[in-house]
């Protein structure tokens, strides 16, 4: 049977790995410049859908609900770091960086599985996570001090995951991201009033750059959409292996297309995190042989 939500997990995060390519457009910009928009952007055009849809009325309904709105507001402030974090990685040219963050966060998401939701893991999924906690070690020894960018990615990300898993399956995907955004547009109004007011504002609202930067509502949205599907419906063991599909575009971006160094240590690192998913997968694989000779058993019985 088709598992629900996982098609979209996989788009989100094949879509989030050709991230690096669309950001670079934002060049001239800094990150939190480029934040803001993406939040206030992505609001307008959560706002457009669920107008179309009549379905305003569901962020009134999150509303009444103290404690779901709470969550979603928390998962609006850590999107908007993971947002500020990607973003400058890759304006910085430091793709590989990000793209390490994102090998790192499914293990984060895992392992805050195990710790807040109690939920199981296998002998070979424990294997992967040593694997992992090894290689951020090894990077840490490589590069003579600690690989921020890439464990604030892991971190923050890992974060929301578990905050809008705690925020339940009753919360559709649209009016829950129209929530997050609101939560963080009074920020980035504010931010973006000080730019205009100290004349530090690269955007021009009526330019073909402003225009293009208004597309940053609906390429930030969807793949979030997507990931809000899979996030109410997958565990977050299953959620924390579709998160390897994008630092896996990513990576092969920072590497053959930007030209970033890759030392020794940093091949190192990574090729522990490989071996991480490796574990990861193998484990997958036996499971599911496992899950599928005994429900032919009961079949046969």
């Amino acid at each position: 049977m088709r598992q629900p939500g996982l098609a979209s997990g996989v788009v989100a995060y094949l879509l989030w790995g050709l991230f690096p390519l669309y950001f670079l457009l934002f060049a001239r910009s800094g990150a939190f410049e480029v934040v803001a928009h993406r939040a206030l952007w992505s609001l307008v055009f959560c706002l457009i859908l669920l107008t179309a849809l009549r379905r305003l009325g569901d962020l009134r309904d999150i509303w009444r609900d103290r404690r779901v709105a709470a969550y979603l507001a928390a998962a609006g402030l850590l999107i908007a770091v993971n947002w500020t974090t990607y973003v400058y990685g890759v304006s910085t040219g430091r793709t590989l960086d990000a793209a390490l963050g994102y090998f790192i966060n499914p293990l984060a998401v895992a392992l805050l599985g195990v710790i807040v939701l109690r939920e199981r893991l296998r002998p070979g999924q424990w294997v992967a996570l040593g694997f992992g906690a090894v290689a951020v070690i090894v990077l840490i020894v490589g590069y003579g001090q600690v690989p921020w960018i890439a464990l604030a990615l892991a971190l923050s990300f890992g974060t929301y995951s578990l905050v809008k898993k705690l925020a339940g399956r009753s919360v559709a995907p649209l009016p829950g991201l129209a929530f997050e955004t609101g939560a963080v547009a009074p920020i980035a109004i504010g931010f973006l009033g000080y730019l205009a007011a100290t004349g530090g504002a690269t955007v021009e609202p009526l330019s073909g750059y402003g225009a293009l930067m208004a597309t940053t509502g609906i390429v930030t949205a969807v793949p979030l959409l997507l990931f809000a599907d899979a996030a109410r419906n997958v565990s977050m063991v299953t959620l924390g292996m579709l998160q390897y599909i994008a630092p896996i575009g990513q990576f092969l971006l920072g590497w053959l297309v930007f030209h970033e160094p890759m030392p020794a240590s940093r091949w190192a690192g990574f090729a522990l995190v490989w071996l991480a998913i490796a574990a990861f997968a193998v484990d997958a694989v036996l499971v599911g042989r496992r899950n599928r000779a005994a429900a032919s058993q009961e079949r046969l019985a």
